[in-house]
């Protein structure tokens, strides 16, 4: 029996070398741990067949570890580039640049990209491609603004609901009595007007202390009748008055207010606009450098460069006075409502 186990022992033996015998389970186990490294996605990376920490955000790795569970050497991003995230990155993302229709909201640091939005006027909805900046609509006439623009949304309109008709009732009550303030509203008008007159060649008009002889520039009314039954306009020499007429607009929002009225000076002639930036005060080699815009588009450039010159003096009342020293009065009105209807400015009481 003894010799038996031992020819059986020394047949084990010889078969060892040759391989002949299968690996056991752990060793094939132990193989299978080596070839599937897993490691964890938020704190290390794969480099070889170890894992090595990550890099923190603003830095990539210039050399990998050697050895698991350690950190290889990291540098910090170049300028104009970034990571935001802990990383195993070779180098690092460049900083995006904002396009022309766009304004710099966020600088790119080490840390963050750039971050952009359309300029104002314009608008791209975030859950879409934004390849260029659309821009905002316009209410029509027989609508309301619901909503203004902003960079990521367009305009809201609404359309203007009829007024329902008054009952027969409420009309015979209700029409005298506007009829009636209608007419008080015209009389003070008309007694106003009368009062700031002054005939221009009486020297029983004078005022105490101007002797007859010396010059002395009269007002005269906005519409003055003549004895044919014609009108006729104020000159430029009636600039008070004219100031009266037009009160002072004062912003809501600061600058904000005045940049979000750039699109109302669209609706200045075509013929006047050339004259109408000689009186800010823009040369005119600076005016035809932005020939090459589609209109609208050199309206706010040319605006955009008169109140980068002027800074903190910028105002919508000067821009209403030049319209209006260009004899263009019913624009500079047309631009004045809307920044009242919108709630860019109030008139200064």
């Amino acid at each position: 029996m003894t010799s038996f186990f031992l020819v059986f022992f020394v047949f084990i033996l010889l078969l060892l070398p040759t391989g002949a015998v299968p690996q056991s389970a752990l060793d094939l186990k132990g193989n299978r741990t080596r070839r599937d490294v897993s490691c964890s996605a938020s704190l290390e990376y794969l480099h070889g067949n170890i894992c090595c920490l990550n890099c923190p955000a603003g830095t990539h790795v210039k050399s990998h570890c050697t050895s698991a569970g350690e950190k290889g050497e990291c540098v910090e991003c170049d300028y104009g580039t970034y990571t935001e995230h802990a990383n195993g990155l070779n180098q690092c993302f460049m900083c995006t640049r904002c396009r022309s229709d766009q304004e710099i909201v966020r600088l790119c640091i080490h840390t963050q990209d750039t971050k952009c939005q359309c300029k104002s006027g314009r608008f791209c909805a975030p859950d879409q491609a934004c390849e260029v900046c659309k821009k905002c609509s316009r209410c029509e006439k027989d609508e309301v603004i619901v909503r203004n623009c902003t960079s990521t949304t367009n305009t809201e309109c609404k359309k203007i609901q009829p007024k329902s008709v008054f009952s027969s009732g409420n009309a015979a009550v209700i029409v005298p009595l506007v009829f009636a303030g209608v007419i008080t509203v015209m009389m003070i008008i008309l007694f106003l007007r009368k009062k700031r007159c002054r005939a221009p060649d009486s020297q029983r008009n004078l005022p105490d202390g101007v002797k007859a002889g010396q010059q002395y520039t009269t007002v005269i009314c906005p519409t003055e009748e003549r004895k044919n039954g014609d009108t006729r306009r104020p000159s430029h020499s009636n600039w008070q008055l004219e100031d009266e007429q037009f009160p002072k607009l004062v912003p809501l929002n600061g600058e904000e207010s005045l940049r979000k009225c750039f699109e109302y000076f669209e609706e200045v002639e075509v013929d006047y606009h050339k004259r109408f930036f000689r009186q800010l005060g823009i040369t005119d080699n600076v005016i035809k450098s932005k020939e090459h815009l589609l209109y609208e588009d050199k309206i706010h450039e040319l605006l955009n460069i008169w109140m980068e010159k002027e800074g903190r003096e910028a105002s919508l009342n000067d821009l209403l006075k030049a319209l209006l020293n260009l004899n263009q009065r019913r624009t500079a009105e047309t631009v004045r409502e809307k920044a009242i209807h919108n709630h860019h400015y109030i008139c200064e009481c």
